[in-house]
């Protein structure tokens, strides 16, 4: 079995695709390439970095544009560097 193991102070990510269909308040349909990106995904895995604040698993923003968008066994992911990395996305109670 392969995996992908990042190296060099980079993070993995897997991207999800949004298929559902988008469209304007006037009913015109959003093609695919005219849909944003989306900035929030799983990590996978991490490098060897000292006190990481974020583990496997958790969910995060990073920076728009940022990294390599990689096809590995059927699925997407973006390995990008740990700094492009903008906030760990956490629940909390509402009060």
């Amino acid at each position: 079995m392969k995996e992908l193991q990042p190296i060099n102070q980079n993070v993995l990510l897997e991207l999800t695709e949004d298929n559902s269909e988008q469209t304007t308040a006037s009913g015109i349909i959003i093609p695919d390439s005219a849909k944003e990106k989306q900035e929030v995904a799983k990590v996978v895995a991490i490098s060897n970095i000292e006190n990481a604040e974020i583990a496997p698993g958790d969910e995060v923003l990073y920076k728009r544009f940022a990294g390599t968008e990689i096809d590995f066994d059927g699925k997407k992911y973006l390995l990008l560097p740990y700094s492009e990395i903008l906030s760990k996305v956490v629940e909390t109670e509402s009060i």
